[in-house]
């Protein structure tokens, strides 16, 4: 499991905290069309939730940094669930202490093991929410992302390139979850009235990966 580090772009403590500065000003910037987006399935407060979540994450790794990748994920997932309300703190701060624990202590890593990483976290959020593919959560825009990555990664692609193919399926499977009828969470309870939004949690965690490409495109 111990995989060479790509000497492109050694995904290491520094580049995750990268990584943490640009999800977090992602999601700043989008936090009311987030809560717009859950208004009419949800509590209307997922952009106000996951915005003072990061920014709570950025503060307590500025202020203690993690001297391993695997430390900075865990870091930001503990943060996240004890200042994220509602069902999306438990969620991404499982996805991201899962893949930070996966990881353990080594130094610096491959795309290819992070990606591992990442499959283990969105292995625990399946767990944790009972969800499958086609339930309109997050999961509708984490396993293509995962996928593309995979496939990119086999193709011979670079590290930069991986996670923009990822990027660029995450945002398609949130705009997928439009037609879907929730089947978990506080929109399942909408029933069909769920159909033809599209889902908070797939949108916030399509900026999450969005801005791991953006952070991998500047390091390359």
């Amino acid at each position: 499991m111990n995989a060479t580090p790509d000497p492109e772009t050694p995904v290491d403590a520094a580049f995750l905290r990268r990584w943490l500065e640009a999800a977090t000003n992602a999601v700043d910037r989008e936090s009311a069309r987030l809560t717009e987006l859950d208004s009419p399935i949800g509590d209307a407060d997922h952009g106000s939730n996951i915005r003072r979540g990061f920014l709570a994450a950025r503060t307590a790794v500025g202020q203690e940094p993690p001297e391993t990748p695997g430390g900075v994920l865990v870091l930001v997932g503990r943060t996240l669930i004890s200042t994220v309300g509602g069902a999306s703190g438990p969620l991404y701060g499982t996805l991201l202490r899962r893949a930070g624990k996966d990881l353990g202590e080594e130094p610096a890593v491959s795309a290819a093991r992070l990606r591992d990483a990442l499959r283990a976290g969105v292995d625990g959020v399946a767990a944790l929410g009972g969800a499958v593919p086609g339930d309109k959560t997050m999961l509708d825009s984490l396993l293509p992302a995962l996928d593309a990555l995979t496939g990119a990664l086999d193709a011979g692609g670079s590290a930069a390139e991986a996670f923009a193919a990822a990027a660029a399926a995450a945002d398609e499977g949130a705009a997928a979850t439009i037609p879907l009828r929730a089947r978990k969470g506080r929109a399942s309870y909408l029933g069909e009235r769920s159909v033809g939004h599209q889902d908070p949690g797939a949108t916030s965690s399509a900026l999450l990966v969005t801005a791991l490409a953006d952070t991998a495109r500047e390091g390359s």
